[in-house]
This record gives structure tokens, C-alpha cells and sequence, in this order.
């Protein structure tokens, strides 16, 4: 597994804001390109193809959580600002999650970058974050950054821990991008794409985007991503999350089955995320949301069209620098995926 940290610890470097993942893109383009995979950029996604493109449809999210300068020293959360907040409803498990925990952010370093080549503009330390009720968004102040220009994205300061069988860092979603790429090294010879702007509700429309570009149908799209839980006593026991749905959209697809069935065989411990929280629903007599998917939205677009399931890392420390996951997850993702597609 050495050579997927080392692309992991590399990936993590490169910063990846919510509507500023061009960098990240041209990373992830040149990493791919060097091992003979045929990369093409799209709006608001890349793809990348192997030899034989039609063997598997694999998804994954490429931007972060970060902040962006929104007036003279004045800076927002950059998946919550007003232009980004047309497919945000405000009943995501992460935006409720988000606006309780303004707190976590101060003393954070964080480091802008010009958002088209990349390169590095400086660093700063977040001092303050409140909520602002006018807006609904977190304004931070940022030290040490009164020379930015609007719409400069500013992104946290990251690196990845490795201690006592646990990873940490701003998992979501670079590690996904980082299993998909150790996944090509391996012999993947399907698609995959790199979503932009998740965060903010908008990845599935360029995905869907995609396929109705050249009238592709599948029922076999399988979307990676990490899922919150709070404590670490409740991940203990659960290596992969899988869902039967979202808040959006039943998932019928025949890999839900093929992943049920080789976590069976292999030992792998994974528990359905929306049964999950309706049993705690229906112990607290509450009603919530069962969590929003880049899949779902789509599934409910196309009426059914595309077809697909989830295939999800549990985490805590969800939306952080700090988001944790076990080594023995991250192992047992990829044995997923090598089951279904090598």
C-alpha cells in the first residue's frame, strides 16, 4: 500500500476549493497521462479512460472545503456564498453539521492560491469565524491576508497522520481520487470522473452533463466518497458504508448486490447508512434527512436513467483537516474494487 499513501500524501498537497479545483485537476491529469490513461477535461469534469472504458463507471468528488475572499478582508466558506447556494437546500446532513461548528476553525492555517495556475500566494491563520444570519454563511477573519483580491480561494493547511491503525487529514474527498488512481496503477481499465463543485450541490449536474453529451445510459455508476459518523466508537466496528438510498432516490443497480456479496466473502464489516439512520430516527421519535448523494440527485434527474450505488469510507471529524478513517477501511475499499474490475 506504500505507493497509494505516497499518492495520497501527494494529492493532499495540492489545494482543491469548491469552485477552484483547476489545479487539482491538472494534477490529477498529469498523474494519469503518465501511466498511458486518456484524460479528457470537461466543464466541471475530468474523465479519464482506459482501454476498455465501458468495463466500469467509477465517480468521485475532487474539490474540498476552503474559503474564499469575498471583499477587502473579508472572507466566506466557499461552498455557502450566495452564487454557490442555488443547489444547496439547507437540509444536507453537512450544511446542518456545518453551521454548529463555527468554533472548529479558528487557528487554522490556511494558504491562498491563484485559482487557474495554482500557484502559491501565502499564508495565513484564521483568528475568528461566527455565523452570519444575514448572509447564512460563516465569515472568517484571516490573518495576514489584507492584499487578496475577490475570489482568491484559500485553502486549509493539510497533511496526512498516520498513527494506531487510523489515517487523518481532510479526507473528503481527495482519498477517493487517491484510490482511483492507485486503481488505474493496479490495471483499472474503465472510466472514471472527477467531479468539481460537490460540496456546493452542483457536481451531479456536470456529470449528467457528460452523459447526456454523448447519450450514455448505465446502470452500473458507482460513486466513492467518505461518510460521517460522530464517534469513533461508532465506526469501530464498520470497514465500508454502503445505502439501499438517499433523501433523493432509491438505488437499484446490480452492484449494490456484487458489493454486498464480496464483503461477505472477504470479511468485510459495512452496515446500509440510510437504515442506519432511520433506526436512530425512530429511537429519538425524530425525523431527519437521509443524507443527499451526488448519485441520487442524478438517479432522480434521469428518472432512473442512470443507475448506480455508493460505495463509502466511514469517518469522523467529518469536514475537517482532522476527518479519520482506519487503514482497514481504506484496504477494503480497494479489495471492493479489485473484485469487481481486475
Amino acid at each position: 500500500m506504500e505507493e497509494f499513501y505516497d499518492i495520497l500524501k501527494q494529492l493532499i498537497r495540492i489545494p482543491s476549493v469548491v469552485g477552484a479545483e483547476h489545479p487539482f485537476f491538472m494534477f490529477v491529469k498529469r498523474e494519469l497521462e503518465e501511466i498511458g490513461i486518456c484524460v479528457e477535461y470537461y466543464d466541471g469534469v475530468l474523465v479519464a479512460k482506459g482501454k476498455e472504458a465501458t468495463s466500469g463507471y467509477i465517480s468521485a468528488h475532487a474539490d474540498r472545503h476552503g474559503l474564499i475572499c469575498t471583499g477587502h478582508n473579508e472572507f466566506q466558506y466557499a461552498a455557502f456564498i450566495a452564487k454557490n447556494r442555488a443547489d444547496l437546500t439547507g437540509n444536507s446532513n453537512s450544511e446542518q453539521m456545518l453551521l454548529n461548528f463555527t468554533s472548529r476553525f479558528v487557528d487554522e492555517k490556511v494558504q491562498a492560491y491563484e485559482p487557474w495556475a495554482g500557484t502559491y500566494l501565502g499564508l495565513g491563520n484564521i483568528t475568528e469565524a461566527f455565523l452570519c444570519e444575514r448572509r447564512n454563511n460563516i465569515i472568517f477573519k484571516v490573518e495576514g491576508f489584507d492584499y487578496l483580491f475577490p475570489s482568491t480561494p484559500i485553502a486549509f493547511m493539510d497533511k496526512l497522520v498516520i498513527k494506531n491503525d487510523l489515517i487523518s487529514a481532510q479526507l473528503d474527498n481527495v482519498i477517493s481520487i487517491a484510490i482511483i488512481i492507485y486503481m488505474y496503477q493496479l490495471g483499472y481499465q474503465g472510466t472514471a470522473f472527477f467531479t468539481a463543485s460537490e460540496e456546493a450541490g452542483k457536481s451531479w449536474r456536470f456529470l449528467l452533463e457528460y452523459f447526456r453529451r454523448f447519450n450514455i445510459s448505465t446502470n452500473e455508476l458507482l460513486v466513492l466518497d467518505t461518510s460521517p459518523y460522530k464517534r469513533l466508537e461508532d465506526i469501530k466496528n464498520l470497514d465500508i458504508i454502503l445505502r439501499h438510498r438517499d433523501e433523493n432516490a432509491v438505488f437499484r443497480s446490480p452492484l449494490k448486490n456484487k458489493i454486498k456479496n464480496i464483503a461477505i466473502s472477504e470479511g468485510i464489516k459495512y452496515h446500509f447508512k440510510d437504515a442506519y439512520l432511520k433506526n436512530i430516527m425512530k429511537q429519538n421519535g425524530t425525523k431527519g434527512s437521509l443524507g443527499t448523494t451526488e448519485l441520487g440527485r442524478i438517479i432522480h434527474a434521469t428518472k432512473g436513467e442512470i443507475q448506480g450505488t455508493t460505495l463509502q469510507l466511514p469517518t469522523i471529524g467529518y469536514h475537517t483537516v482532522n476527518e479519520t478513517t482506519s487503514i482497514k477501511s481504506v484496504e477494503s475499499m480497494i479489495k471492493i474494487l479489485s473484485k469487481l474490475y481486475l
